[in-house]
């Protein structure tokens, strides 16, 4: 039989769909820098600010696992369509809302459609390239992801200096109608074989969604990531966090028990006995825990310690996004994956990203240049093992269930992010604590109570010390996630090789 080749169009294919999680992506980060606008505009408090970025985020990392399965049962096309419409609509209503409430049901109906976009972008594109192509394709996809993180405070910056604040919402639309377009004209129709039905007549039970698995999977996941934001500004102890965290780990180990008993689960449970899968679940989740942290962190160090403003601080985060596009767009990370195979590009990619995570904690103080050997480092890191990273989880799932692969992928980034912002902030705030006993809740506050330049120049050492231990733990669980996702996919490499040889 004829190898596929992949689709004529796939190319152009990839175009579409990376310009419609790019839409996605921007509004990650484009929000951050109109809070305090909407704070003077809005009248926006605390809680409102922080429900304003947080719906669009809750929602989103909540429905991913659904929201793949059901690409994968009603057609991809279908869904990616409808995430589409709905983050349009949203970006809609949030341009013209004038009260706090109508922005933070926008941002929910946003994440809704984001979380439609996210999985079906990934599970297309693994549908219309074949296997030789796939690696160039999500390292394609993966830098995508890196832009949207760089250009994101920089448009919003741009739009802020130029028009009113509902103008960072309403630039969607003009995408939205474009890849819309695009992607009813170009991109193929796929689903799962068991949702159709293998034969005419009325389904079986087996052929139906999971509704069940879905519901518990989002009530999970929304409540865990919930749990995961809630903690640094409550309290890891308050009854409001372990509350909300017993709720989600209850309702997860329901999913699970449900997911195992049923003939045709959303997840199969059985994809982590595949070794392939659970390093790279392994080491999705370390990587995106040190270095959503180490990010987080290294915003706050270009502001707070050596004084940039935020669009400033953005330009000088730039670097790092550029080298993974360059590195992904000419193919250059897919050669490496290719020539040295996915667990030692895993690996190296990993070691990288520490590298450059020790280099910004331990020579940032001395200036920009500690820092931009940092970037450069994590940049070159990120463009060798996300891609490896996606798409040793993507193959090792059946090409059916891609939707729910791309969402586990999803999945796995926002925990990671989450858990990471939350646990290097506190390792952050402990070491702040612990060398400035009357330390506040923010650097500014802390900053404010000094009474002297001495005592000014005592507190910013202490946050910049704070930050290198935190950045510093991020580093090693990098440099962990790397070995152990790497000493996991090459076991799991040896395994499939000793069944491959004839007796």
């Amino acid at each position: 039989m004829p190898t596929f080749q992949g689709h004529p169009q796939r190319w152009l294919i990839l175009g579409v769909i990376c310009l419609a999680q790019l839409t996605v992506l921007l509004d990650n980060t484009v929000l951050n820098v109109a809070i305090p606008t909407l704070t003077e505009e809005l009248g926006a408090g605390t809680s409102d600010i922080q429900w304003m970025i947080n719906a669009y985020s809750l929602v989103q990392s909540g429905l991913l696992l659904s929201a793949g399965s059901a690409a994968d049962g009603y057609g991809r096309k279908k869904m990616l369509v409808a995430g589409l419409v709905l983050f349009g609509i949203g970006s809609l209503v949030a341009g013209l809302a004038d009260t706090t409430g109508q922005l933070i049901a926008a941002r929910a109906g946003m994440g809704v459609g984001g979380a439609l976009l996210l999985t079906t972008t990934l599970a297309v594109a693994m549908q219309i390239f074949a296997p030789d192509e796939q690696p160039k394709a999500i390292g394609i996809w993966s830098a995508v992801n890196a832009l949207g993180f760089a250009t994101g405070p920089l448009l919003g910056g741009f739009m802020l200096d130029h028009y009113w604040w509902g103008a960072i919402f309403l630039i969607n639309l003009p995408v939205v109608a474009l890849a819309l377009t695009a992607v009813i004209s170009l991109v193929p129709e796929s689903k799962a074989v068991f949702f159709r039905g293998a034969t005419p007549g009325p389904p079986e039970r087996g052929d139906r969604p999971d509704l069940l698995g879905a519901l518990l999977s989002t009530i999970g996941m929304t409540a865990l990531v919930y749990a995961i934001i809630s903690g640094p500004e409550h309290g890891w102890t308050s009854a409001r966090v372990l509350g909300t965290a017993a709720l989600a780990l209850a309702v997860l180990a329901f999913f699970a028990y449900w997911e195992s008993r049923i003939p045709y689960p959303m997840l199969d449970l059985h994809f982590f006995r595949d070794r392939r899968f659970t390093g790279a679940v392994a080491g999705a989740v370390l990587i995106t825990f040190g270095m959503g942290g180490a990010l987080f962190l290294l915003t706050q160090h270009l502001q707070f310690v050596l004084g940039y403003g935020p669009l400033e601080a953005g330009l000088r985060t730039a670097p790092l996004a550029l080298t993974v596009v360059a590195l992904n767009f000419t193919g250059l990370s897919a050669k490496f994956t290719a020539k040295l195979g996915t667990p030692v590009s895993i690996a190296l990619g990993m070691v990288l990203m520490s590298g450059g995570l020790v280099s910004i904690a331990t020579l940032a103080s001395n200036g920009y240049a500690g820092t931009l050997l940092g970037l450069l480092l994590i940049g070159a890191g990120c463009a060798i093992a996300n891609p490896a990273m996606a798409h040793a989880i993507m193959s090792a799932i059946p090409p059916e269930k891609a939707g729910v692969g791309a969402g586990i992928n999803g999945t796995l980034a926002e925990f990671g992010n989450g858990l990471g912002v939350a646990v290097l902030g506190a390792v952050l705030n402990a070491r702040f604590a612990a060398l400035i006993p009357f330390a506040a809740a923010s650097l500014p506050a802390t900053l404010a109570t000094a009474d002297s330049t001495d005592e000014r120049a005592r507190i910013t050492d202490g946050f910049a010390s704070g930050l290198e231990t935190s950045q510093l733990v991020g580093a090693l669980a990098v440099l962990l996630g790397g070995l152990l996702a790497a000493a996991l996919l090459r076991r799991a490499e040896r395994a499939d090789s000793a069944v491959a040889v004839p007796m």
